[in-house]
This record gives C-alpha cells, structure tokens and sequence, in this order.
C-alpha cells in the first residue's frame, strides 16, 4: 500500500467522518492518527468500531459518534467520546446540516467496475448520505471489498485522492448462542409469523434467534446490518422477501459484519445495500405492514421502557435504530419485541426503575418483552397489568423483590 499525507488535505479544526466496521477505512484513519500531531486539532465521527487504535487516539482528535460500540467502547471509558443521542434514521440529516463532521471524509471503496464507478461494498450506511455533504473525500480502493448494488457508487475522479489496498476485510467471528440465547430465540419463533419482515441486530442471541427461525416461510429482512445467519436463512430457502409490500426478493441494508464467509457470500444474495436516508427512513418503514422489530437491551423497567444506552454509569450502546424500528413496528408495523437475558453479571436486567433515569424507547413502542422465561406481551395492555406480566418473565429469584416494589408503587 502506498502511504498517504493526510497533512495536505486535513487542516486544523476540520470536521472527519469514516465509516463503521468492516467498512472502515482503517489505513486511512490509522494515517489521521499519525499525522494528528502534525494537523492539529480536529473533530471527527464514526459509527461501530473494529480498529484498536482508537484505544490509544491522539489528543488533537475529539471522537463524537451515536453510541459505544466496540472499540468506541474504551473510548468513552477513557471520556474521550463525545455522544450524540440521535435516531439513526436521522444521521443524514445532521450531516446535511453539518452539525456532524462533513470537511473530510475517509470511505472504503470497492475497485471501479465496468461503468467506472466504485461502489460502497457493504458499508453505505451513513456514509452514503455524508458523501453529498463533504467538501474532500478520500478513498481507500480495497481490492477484496466486494461490488454491491443498492447505492450508486463514486467515479476516481471524485476523490480528492486515493490509496489501493488489497487487505483483508475486518470481522466479527461468531459468538456460538449458549442455552439461554436458544431459549429466548424459541420464545421469539413463536412471535413471528410466515411472510413477516424481520430487524434484527448483531451478537450471539440475534444468532439464536435467526437461527430459530428454519421452520418458517416467505420471511423478509430489512434492517440495519446483516450477518452470516442471514446467509444461512437464504440458503434454507427460509428468507426469501416474497411476501414484502416493497422491495420484494430483495434484503434491504445498510451494512454487514461477520466472517470471511459472510463477505464471500455477498455477490450471490439478493442484497441490496442501501444508505440510512432509506433503510431507517420512517416513511419507508411504514410501507411494511408485516414488520417484525427485534431489539436487544440493557435493562427494561416495569412499566417496559427500555434502556439500552448505560449500564453501570459506563455508556455501553446507543440510541442507533433501535427506536426506529420499535416505533414503525409498533405503530404500522407487525410487532415490536425487545428479547433479553433475565440477568446479566448477576443482576437483573428486569428493573423497578431503569438506572440513570436513560429511556432508549418508550414502552409505547414496545409490544412485547421476551426473556428466557417467557412473553410479556403488552400491547394494549394497561399500566396496572404491566407490572405482573413483566416481572413473570424476570429470573425467578428477583421476582419476589420486583412484585414487592411494584406492590409499595401502586399501595
């Protein structure tokens, strides 16, 4: 790979933004990081994180983004990040505001195709949305991102400059589901119905739970960010979009993550990957009146609001979209489902009250609450009932303690 001056295109008090995961451009950002010294102060943004160095960021370099996911993660516990809580569905629009970082922007690239243009692999996301808003634009050609359709792509010639590299692409490996994940994805089974459209996010349970669906038929998906059980649901046959007011056939994305074999899989799925102003836009959200909205927690209070944001006065997530979701699903939607482990380092994540006073998403946008021990179904049910039916779900020995509490709330 041929090295890159970032000093004659990065000024001080700039604005940069890069993509997220395995879309990071991180030849570029680990140069950025180099060169910070020689720049200057600047700000920039990003999204999930797979690069270490950020462990280790320059002073110069003030980090902001929408939550602490992976290396962002010991970011904030360093109170070196800086956290916008916004919807996801929502990022476009402050980039076209420039209220988040649009001087400078670090993309991965695919190389150009046959109309000489490089697509954005498997990482619009935001980023396809901020490169309408950034004044320099810097690529990396990464010879192994694969050509993806869905966002049109960016000619060489629009970049102020570029690097080739032919690297391989960053992952995530699969964190094999234990009997705990298993039991809360064949509660979830039971709540999706044929021809429904699923969200779903990452991680060992979002695994069980996909993997839990091989008995169904006609799903759809149309979510943030795919992963290898995806792959696995197309190829059963079990995925297959038929069945979906809009995009039929197709899965609808913004990114991926996962192993080599996910990435692999890319060109023979019928994918397409799409920027954020249209996989979490609420008007196309509406037109799916079979969406099913999975999503994940830190802790849900008795009443179902849901946080998802701080755990332990350390921030650990993100509003991301998580409430986008919730709330075209609950309201136009299927159903809107929040699936947790009952506990968590010993703890119950069923609580009285959720700690720091964070509500991620209201429990008027939360249908049902899944654990391993059951449904809490909830929608249309009222606030003196909710109480009951959330705490028979919890860990059965916090139960007593969450009724007792709930008993001194309402005497």
């Amino acid at each position: 790979m041929t090295s890159l001056d970032l000093r004659r295109h990065v000024r001080e008090g700039d604005g940069v933004w890069w993509g997220q995961a395995g879309a990071e451009a991180t030849p570029l950002v680990d140069a950025l990081i180099d060169q910070a010294g020689d720049i200057g102060p600047m700000w920039a943004f990003t999204g999930l994180s797979l690069n270490r160095r950020l462990r280790e960021l320059p002073p110069e370099v003030h980090l902001v983004s929408y939550g602490a996911m992976g290396e962002l993660r010991s970011v904030a516990a360093q109170g070196r990040l800086d956290i916008v809580p916004t919807h996801y569905s929502v990022l476009p629009r402050l980039f076209a505001e420039r209220t988040l970082p649009t001087d400078v922007g670090l993309v991965q690239l695919s190389p150009p195709g046959p109309d000489g243009l490089c697509s954005f692999g498997f990482g619009p996301d935001y980023a396809g949305d901020a490169v309408r808003h950034t004044s320099v634009l810097i690529g990396e050609i990464n010879a192994r991102m694969p050509r993806t359709v869905g966002t049109p792509g960016i000619a060489l010639e629009d970049l102020t400059a570029y690097v080739e590299t032919d690297r391989a692409l960053p992952g995530l490996p699969e964190r094999a589901p234990d009997e705990v994940d298993q039991a809360i994805a064949a509660h979830v089974a039971g709540l999706v119905e044929n021809g429904d459209t699923v969200q779903i996010g990452v991680g060992s349970l979002p695994t069980a739970i996909l993997d839990g669906l091989t008995d169904h038929a006609d799903l759809g998906f149309h979510g943030g960010m795919i992963t290898d059980a995806v792959v696995r649901l197309v190829r059963r046959g079990v995925l297959t979009g038929h069945r979906k007011e809009i995009d039929a056939g197709r899965i609808v994305t913004g990114s991926a993550v996962g192993t080599p074999g996910l990435y692999d899989a890319l060109t023979e799925l019928p994918v397409d990957f799409r920027p954020a102003s249209y996989t979490h836009n609420p008007r196309v959200l509406g037109r799916l009146g079979r969406l099913v909205a999975i999503n994940s927690a830190l802790a849900v209070d008795l009443t179902g609001q849901v946080g998802a944001e701080v755990s332990g006065g350390r921030y650990l997530g993100g509003v991301g979209g998580q409430v986008d979701f919730s709330g075209a699903a609950a309201r136009t939607g299927a159903l809107s489902m929040i699936a947790l482990r009952s506990t968590a380092g010993g703890r119950s994540t069923v609580v009285p009250a959720l700690p720091e006073a964070v509500v991620t998403t209201t429990r008027a946008d939360v249908d049902a609450i899944v654990t391993e021990h059951g449904v809490a179904m909830l929608r249309g049910c009222p606030l003196a009932q909710r109480g009951q039916r959330i705490a028979a779900v919890a860990a059965p020995e916090h139960r007593d303690e969450l009724l007792r509490g709930l008993h001194d709330a309402t005497a």
